[in-house]
Order: C-alpha cells, then sequence, then structure tokens
C-alpha cells in the first residue's frame, strides 16, 4: 500500500519543482509568480511530508486530493511557463493576468489545505492529541464525504476506543441515508469494521458489526463484505466471541442473508448454521422437561456388549446410520444420548473396567464382541468430532450472562435461521436435522415475543421450503416424529388464540405442512375456518390459502380434508367473502370454495349455503375468470350442476 502511495504523490512533487524553477526564470509579472512559488514550495514541503509517511495514509482521499493537487500544479505551470513569453504571446497573455494570478493562488491554497488535513486524518490518535480537524477544502461541496473520511481514518489509526466511537458514528450516518452507507463502502469503511469486530473491545466490536449489518442493504454491497471476508469473521464471534457481539453478529448474518441470498451457502460454509443452532439450544430444551428425550436405560458397557451379542450387525447398523445422518434427529426411535454411553462405556472400559464374567464358553466372544464395539465406538467418536456434533460454539461463561442479553442472542440466531433458510433446501436440511426443530417448538411456547416471532418465521421458511421438497418434508416432519407433533401442537395454540402478531406465520407454516397430516388428523381444520371470518382481511386471505392447501386436488387427502372443512362450516365464511370480502381475500377464498364444490357436490351444506349461485355469479366477474382460477370454477359449477340434476340436493 505505500509503494502505490509514493507512486501517486511521485508526479505531483516533480510538478511543484518544475513550478518553482519556471517561476524563477519569469521574465513578467514576477512578483505574482514569486508568490505562486511561496505557495508551491509549501505545497511540495507536505507532499514530501505526506511520501515519507506514505504507509500510514489512508488511500481513499489520498487518491482524490493528490489527483486533484496533481491538476491545480499542472495548471500553475502552464501560467508560471506564459510568464517567460515574448511578442505576440505575451500580449494576448497580459489580457486579464490579475483574475489568473488570483484563481490559481486560491487553488493553490486549497491545496494545502487538502494535504494538510490528509496528514492530520492519517496521523494516529496520540500524534493527533485530539485536535480537531477541521473541513478540508476538497470536501466543502460534500460535507458528509469529510465526516465518513474521518471517521474511517480513525478506524484505521485510533484506539480502540476511539475506533469504538467511530463505528458508532458510522452506524449513524448508516441508520439515516442509503446513499452515505455507500459512501462508508466506497471509501473503504469495510475492512477496518471487519478488523474491529475481530480485535476491539466488546462495545466496539458491536458497534462495528451493527454497522456491517447496516451497510448490506443491497446484494452489490453484501458481495463486497463477502469477498472482505465477512463469513469467516462473523463464525468466529459466533464460535468464541461475547455473548453480546454475537447477537449484533447474528442480526448481521441475518441482514445480509436478507438483501443477498446468494450469500446463505457462503454462511452454512463457514459452519454458521451449527453455530446458531448451538446458541438457539442453550438452556432451551434441558429447561423444559416435558420436551426431554428419555435417556439411554444401557448405562453399562456389559449391556451393551450383551445387547450386541444378538446381532453382530447391530451396532455396525448404529454407526452406518448415524453416519450418514450426521445430526441425529432429535425425535429418531434410538435416543440421542446412546452415542454418548458408548463412548463412555467404551472408554471406561479401555481403562481397565472389568466386564462382568460368567463362567460360559461364550466368554471369549463377549471379549471380542467388546473389542469390537470399542474400536467401532471410538470411530463413531471421532466421525461425530469431525461433523461439529459434539463441538460447537463456546459455552465458557455463557451461564453468567443476564437474562436479556441470553433472550437477545436466542432472538438473534432464530432471525438468522430465518433468513438463511429462506428458499434453501440444504440449509434447511441442515437446520431441521439438528435440534432446532425441537428448540422453535420450546421457545414458540416460551420465548419472549421477539424471539417467538423470530422462531415463527423460521419455521415458516423452512416450511415452505418442505412444501416444494419432498424429501425434506419427509424427513423433517414425520407425521409421527415428536419434534413435528410439538411444532404442530404450537402453531395450532397460537392459531386458535388468533390474536398476536405469530398468528400469519403460524398460519402459512400449517399450510405448507397441509400434505404431512394424515386423514384422521382434522384438528387445524376448525380454527383454520373460524379465521375466515376474521376482521382482517390479511389473516382471513392467508386462512383462505392455507385451508386450499388442504382441499387442492394435489393433496392426497383432498377429499377428507374438504369434508372437514364444510363440516366446520366453511362453506358460509367463504360465501361472504366471495361476495363481500376485500379484493385481496376474494380469489383466495373463491379457489378454496371451487376446490370443495368440486370435491364434495353432493354436500348437503353446500346445497342449503347455495353455493352454486356464488359461483354462477362468479363466473360473470371478469376479475374473477381471468386467471388459473376460472378454469377450476367452471369445472366445481358443473360438477354441482350434475348433483343438483338428482333432486336430492335442493339447489336452485
Amino acid at each position: 500500500m505505500a509503494d502505490i502511495v509514493k507512486q501517486i504523490l511521485a508526479k505531483p512533487i516533480q510538478l511543484a519543482d518544475q513550478v518553482t524553477k519556471a517561476a524563477d526564470e519569469a521574465s513578467s509579472f514576477k512578483q505574482e509568480c514569486a508568490e505562486l512559488k511561496s505557495k508551491t514550495e509549501k505545497l511540495a514541503g507536505l507532499l514530501r511530508q505526506a511520501a515519507r509517511a506514505s504507509s500510514d495514509l489512508y488511500v481513499r482521499p489520498t487518491r482524490r486530493i493528490i489527483d486533484d493537487t496533481e491538476q491545480v500544479l499542472d495548471k500553475a505551470l502552464s501560467l508560471v511557463l506564459k510568464c517567460r513569453a515574448n511578442g505576440i504571446m505575451k500580449r494576448v497573455f497580459t489580457i486579464n493576468p490579475a483574475a489568473a494570478f488570483r484563481k490559481m493562488s486560491s487553488q493553490l491554497e486549497n491545496s494545502i489545505g487538502d494535504v494538510s488535513w490528509l496528514l492530520r486524518v492519517s496521523a494516529s490518535a496520540d500524534d493527533r492529541d485530539d485536535e480537531y480537524l477541521g473541513l478540508p477544502p476538497i470536501a466543502a461541496n460534500e460535507p458528509i464525504l469529510h465526516l465518513i473520511w474521518e471517521q474511517i481514518a480513525i478506524l484505521y489509526t485510533g484506539s480502540l476506543e476511539n475506533r469504538s466511537e467511530a463505528a458508532a458514528s458510522l452506524v449513524s450516518l448508516a441508520s439515516d441515508n442509503d446513499r452515505y452507507g455507500k459512501l462508508i463502502i466506497e471509501e473503504g469503511g469495510v475492512g477496518p469494521l471487519l478488523k474491529l469486530v475481530k480485535e476491539g473491545k466488546v462495545e466496539g466490536q458491536e458497534n462495528a458489526a451493527k454497522a456491517i449489518g447496516l451497510l448490506g442493504r443491497d446484494p452489490e454491497s453484501v458481495e463486497h463484505m463477502i469477498h472482505a471476508g465477512v463469513c469467516t469473521v462473523f463464525a468466529k464471534i459466533l464460535k468464541e466471541g461475547p455473548m453480546k457481539v454475537q447477537a449484533v453478529s447474528a442480526w448481521a448474518v441475518s441482514e445480509l442473508a436478507a438483501n443477498y441470498p446468494k450469500c446463505q451457502d457462503l454462511f452454512a460454509q463457514n459452519n454458521v448454521i451449527r453455530l446458531l443452532v448451538s446458541h438457539l439450544a442453550f438452556e432451551t430444551i434441558e429447561e423444559h422437561s416435558k420436551y426431554a428425550i428419555a435417556s439411554n436405560k444401557a448405562s453399562s458397557i456389559h449391556a451393551v456388549v450383551m445387547a450386541s451379542s444378538n446381532s453382530n450387525s447391530n451396532v455396525k447398523n448404529v454407526v452406518e446410520e448415524d453416519h450418514q445422518t450426521q445430526i441425529p434427529h432429535p425425535m429418531g426411535n434410538r435416543e440421542p444420548n446412546q452415542m454418548h454411553h458408548v463412548v463412555r462405556n467404551t472408554m471406561a472400559m479401555q481403562g481397565g473396567a472389568k466386564l462382568p464374567q460368567k463362567p460360559s464358553n461364550n466368554h471369549v466372544r463377549s471379549n471380542s464382541q467388546g473389542n469390537v464395539i470399542a474400536k467401532q465406538a471410538h470411530q463413531l467418536s471421532y466421525q461425530y468430532h469431525q461433523n461439529g456434533l459434539i463441538t460447537g460454539a463456546s459455552t465458557k461463561g455463557r451461564e453468567s450472562e443476564d437474562p436479556a442479553t441470553k433472550s437477545s442472542m436466542k432472538a438473534m440466531a432464530a432471525r438468522a435461521l430465518w433468513h438463511l433458510a429462506k428458499e434453501n433446501s440444504l440449509i434447511c436440511k441442515s437446520i431441521t436435522e439438528s435440534r432446532a426443530l425441537l428448540c422453535f417448538a420450546v421457545l414458540l411456547e416460551k420465548g419472549t415475543e421477539e424471539v417467538r416471532f423470530n422462531s415463527a418465521m423460521a419455521l415458516m421458511e423452512i416450511t415452505a421450503v418442505a412444501e416444494q421438497d419432498p424429501d425434506l418434508r419427509r424427513s423433517a416432519f414425520k407425521p409421527n416424529s415428536h419434534a413435528c407433533k410439538l411444532i404442530v401442537d404450537q402453531l395450532l395454540k397460537i392459531t386458535e388464540q388468533a390474536d398476536s402478531e405469530l398468528l400469519i406465520p403460524c398460519i402459512k407454516a400449517i399450510g405448507n405442512l397441509a400434505r404431512t397430516f394424515r386423514a384422521t388428523e382434522t384438528r387445524m381444520i376448525a380454527p383454520l375456518v373460524k379465521l375466515l371470518d376474521e376482521r382482517e382481511a390479511e389473516v382471513s386471505k392467508e386462512a383462505a390459502i392455507a385451508l386450499a392447501k388442504f382441499a387442492c386436488t394435489d393433496n392426497y387427502l383432498h377429499l377428507d380434508h374438504s369434508k372437514a372443512i364444510i363440516n366446520a362450516g366453511g362453506a358460509k365464511h367463504l360465501i361472504q367473502l366471495v361476495y363481500f370480502g376485500e379484493h385481496i381475500v376474494q380469489l383466495p377464498a373463491l379457489l378454496l370454495l371451487c376446490y370443495i364444490s368440486h370435491h364434495v357436490p353432493d354436500s348437503e351444506e353446500l346445497a342449503q349455503a347455495k353455493v352454486l349461485t356464488v359461483l354462477e355469479w362468479a363466473s360473470r366477474q371478469s376479475n374473477m375468470t381471468q386467471n388459473a382460477t376460472g378454469k377450476l370454477l367452471q369445472e366445481a359449477k358443473s360438477r354441482l350442476e350434475l348433483y343438483q340434476s338428482r333432486g336430492s340436493t335442493g339447489f336452485h
């Protein structure tokens, strides 16, 4: 960097020397030339001082100031050289020489002021002694640029306290105006901010991480920060940093992922998903006994050995299954602590613990099997460590954090997982194979308002991906999965209460899981039908969309779900919405009404509600027939007309 600055400074220094020499050789306007020479020599001295301090100079303002200074010196040289001219050239020049010299003198003064400011702003905090830097002339037309330069320069050269204050100033600027954020990035602010995140004290790290999050407001800005190494820095903080800094860093990750989804996989490659889940799980599951899983009863290595004696392949199967799964599903048939019991008991055996012996010829074979188990358990333990299943974010000191900080950490971890999971199957798979689903179930019930909302949003995005990804849906949301049952319980509870900002994401999550429910699992239908009568159009719309996912033809159980919707009184609510609902809810309500009419055309409830009349009216409305709903509308109407001819339904 110092070599680049020296190259930038070389030409203006040469020009300054040429101006000085030319001023000495002037044959006219000698006094004016002498004044220009004096100012040029002062400027040349400052330029040489800058060259000696090139390693400390802040490059961005250096380029702009030196480029401007070079242009001024080039004009000054042209002016002074004319003072050596004779004859007609001299007469042409002397038409208005006073104005030219005054303008040039002013420009040289400005250049002197700019270079002086550059030297002051690039000096260390100790050398500067907190002096007021003032406004450089070059920034007169854009004062904010000078302020940004000053704060970034402090980030490069200031003490940790001063760097923290500078980061806080950049946070304020980035919060005020998107353009200021762009300027901070363009002027080289990302690098020193990331350095402060790594090296600063807690307050400075928080300020720097918050600034990074605020700067990532568009894909181009986030991409710049990705190239600067933001993924690695935040991964390190989430693993080892103070919890307050970890919470802000998780928030920043959520902002970057939200504004540039392409960075999701890059964060995942840096183990950010695992670290966030670790923060989510800390003091979450173990605090609530109803979410706990029974520990393995086989506590002795003898029990493990005896259990394995029935089949030599049992352990092998466990090893292969765990290796394929990598992160054990929290609600699998196998207890999650089995691996730890095997490892612990195996190590005890290797440490000299003797197995209970029976007077049997199978004793030698048991010992041999014990050795096999020991070897396989050791390999499995290594695999777990390699895959990051035992190690995770450092828990040192986290227990002593105050409750507000712990809550903030969980809220931001859930927020980051929400934005990282959006439309990303691989990340959703990674999340669902961990303890995250169980954590979300707990936090939906026990968390603070912010934690609950972010958890609900994360589940909404994960279930949205699962709706489109059959493999993820089958693996993560099995109907008999304990974690899935707990999540559905909480989603249903919030939907029944219908009195919080969690309502819409929970409605969407239930709709996304529509294909996972069995025919006997109809308890979520009635609360959704009830929400069709909600005063808020947005809630009614989402309820209709969710119910349509139960009743649509693509759902294997569409007939059972359609009947359940009718039995819950859905027809009368849908008729009201189609006739009198706001525009945003009319089409979803009509679509759902068409589905249930198509699947259960012989329903007496539909006949009594005069659904056919509603469909005939809708078929005459241009705004309801100019989309995909139009075809389904005609099919549903035809089905109802067919059953009307039987004379048993009472259609009119």
